[in-house]
């Protein structure tokens, strides 16, 4: 996989952990301001994903996008704010890991 394209989907999981992040305190506190941080975070993150598209193209972009943030807000969920997953769920996280692993496999042949 092309370094560049890590790098920019780093950043893209980083503006959008930290977009989910803050929704999730906007749920506690109910301020508006909080609100409106979550949707900018959430707009450099889209604009970030443009890019991305353009490295590894839609699929691979969009469907490394959603596994990276599935993995990680779950992480987030836990640690911050004492959120279970059900074992099931669980499950499904790890499916997401390793459809991730092939996703981002290199590529052989001509298929």
């Amino acid at each position: 996989m092309n370094p560049t394209f890590l790098l920019w989907l780093g950043a893209a999981m980083a503006t959008f952990l930290g977009a989910a992040t803050v929704s999730r305190a906007y749920v506690d506190n109910g301020k508006l301001w909080v609100l409106a941080a979550s949707l900018a975070l959430y707009c450099v993150g889209n604009l970030m994903m443009v890019k991305l598209m353009r490295e590894g193209g839609l699929g691979l972009a969009i469907s490394a996008s959603a596994v990276a943030q599935l993995v990680l807000i779950n992480v987030i969920a836990f640690l911050l704010f004492g959120e279970r997953l059900s074992t099931i769920q669980m499950a499904g996280v790890a499916l997401g890991v390793v459809s991730m692993a092939l996703m981002l496999f290199p590529a052989k042949g001509g298929v």
